[in-house]
């Protein structure tokens, strides 16, 4: 068991260097073959460059962006920036910059509650009306996070930020029900997303920066011990996680109409492991906040 820990760590685990070498060609070669319509083993090859260089990207993005910042960090400019007051809380205060992150963050689900409706509208798509109610949903959970805090400061008050985490792990665990139906209704009619233009590839290029940065967000903040930040990152990553899955549908629609079998077996299997992904993060910040709550009414009834 521990050499094959050994072997999984040496492939999946790479150096900030190889990691870049690695992921960067591989993704730049599934664009190209999706952008010349290529249907041959030459296809099937990128994509599994494609996969393999996006787990070592989320492995490694800790890695990278460490180097990266070491070298920004040097810089005569970033330097002065944190010789003042706002700019040193801003660039040395992780917390702060979360709180921040979080108006970011309900900006960019109700831009994206905005295009997935317009886009149903436009092109009488089920799915992207069904999308666009599903981020209502993560948009209404990010609103009742940044009206905490505004009202209070984090670490505060532990009992009330793990009841809005457990609230919405609850509110999660109801909406991966509705995912999994939206995903069961595009493979049986066999439907998917589609972007128009040069759109496609802008969608791609944010939803791998969300998903790396959700990913990277739900390590660091679920060791700060933070409820209402950890409950944010979660969002975040489920978020990313429904948006790589549309993005899928929309690159095999757009690049893969002549294969409608590999088309539904890429939907079912990457579906089915984003609705994994959603119950396995639900669930556990249901249990994780009733243990801690019980421990603190514990805690309270002893003193």
């Amino acid at each position: 068991m521990k050499r094959l820990k050994g072997v999984l760590r040496k492939i999946f685990f790479l150096p900030p260097l190889p990691t870049v070498l690695i992921a960067l060609p591989s993704f730049v070669f599934v664009f190209i073959v999706l952008g010349t319509g290529e249907h041959s083993p030459l296809s099937y090859l990128a994509y599994l460059f494609s996969a393999y260089g996006m787990v070592i990207t989320i492995t490694g993005i800790t890695g990278v962006v460490k180097k990266m910042r070491e070298g920004i960090d040097g810089m005569p400019l970033i330097k002065r920036i944190r010789s003042s007051p706002l700019g040193g809380r801003l660039l040395g205060d992780a917390v702060f910059r979360s709180e921040l992150t979080l108006y970011g963050g309900l900006l960019a689900n109700l831009l994206y509650v905005a295009l997935h409706l317009f886009s149903g509208i436009r092109y009488r798509s089920a799915g992207f009306i069904s999308l666009a109610f599903y981020y209502i949903l993560l948009s209404a959970m990010r609103a009742v996070l940044v009206r905490y805090v505004r009202r209070r400061r984090v670490g505060q008050d532990m009992a009330a930020e793990f009841q809005r985490y457990r609230a919405c792990g609850v509110i999660l665990l109801l909406m991966n029900q509705a995912l999994v139906g939206i995903i069961i209704y595009m493979v049986k009619r066999d439907r998917g997303f589609s972007y128009p233009g040069l759109l496609i590839y802008a969608m791609a290029l944010y939803t791998f920066y969300i998903t790396i940065a959700a990913v990277i967000q739900v390590v660091k903040f679920r060791k700060r011990g933070s409820p209402i930040l950890s409950a944010a990152k979660a969002i975040s990553l489920t978020a990313a996680l429904v948006s790589m899955l549309s993005l899928e549908t929309a690159m095999l629609a757009q690049f893969g109409s002549g294969q409608p079998a590999f088309r539904r077996m890429m939907i079912a299997a990457s579906g089915g492991a984003v609705c994994a992904v959603v119950l396995s993060v639900a669930i556990y910040m249901i249990v994780r906040s009733t243990k801690q709550l019980r421990s603190l009414k514990n805690s309270i009834l002893e003193t």
